[in-house]
């Protein structure tokens, strides 16, 4: 049976992966959140209201890729094994790039738990932002790149080893 989300009657189901086995995968993901020049500045002097947003973007982020299965219907309950949450700001475009990478020896692989560490981290510097600045948005989430599993490695085109 082919490894898809619906069975012989055409109904969602939970992939079965137990004949898998379990290999070290790796995905990351980024999202980018555009806060303006003069916002982005008051964050990265820890000069916002609500605090340190990347300390608290950070753990919601690793907390969201555990949470993954309670917010992506069928997606496997995994054992991750490491989480990463980073920022890379763009003083110059106003910009902050939330990264995540999630890594793990599981038979299924990590990419929804990257996109989902990376949106959710996006949208808590939203929240912690928005009293701020209302106009904020978050674009480009993606997944960069991945290892490991049968379909092996991948990498987005234009994106650095």
């Amino acid at each position: 049976m082919p490894f898809n989300h619906f069975d012989r009657n055409g109904h969602a189901h939970m992939v079965d992966v137990s004949a898998k086995e379990p290999t070290l995968r790796s995905a990351t993901a980024c999202a980018v959140v555009h806060l303006g020049v003069p916002l982005l500045a008051r964050l990265d002097d820890n000069d916002l209201t609500k605090g340190d947003v990347r300390s608290v973007a950070r753990l919601a982020g690793i907390v969201a890729t555990k949470k993954t299965p309670d917010l992506i219907p069928l997606a496997h309950p995994l054992a991750l094994h490491h989480v990463s949450v980073a920022f890379d700001a763009d003083p110059g475009a106003g910009t902050l790039a939330v990264t995540c990478t999630v890594t793990a020896r599981e038979r299924t692989g990590v990419e929804m738990e990257a996109m989902t560490g990376a949106a959710v981290a996006a949208l808590t510097v939203y929240d912690m932002c928005k009293g701020e600045d209302k106009g904020i948005s978050i674009s480009a989430l993606r997944l960069l790149e991945k290892s490991g599993g049968k379909s092996g490695d991948w990498r987005a085109a234009g994106e650095k080893t």
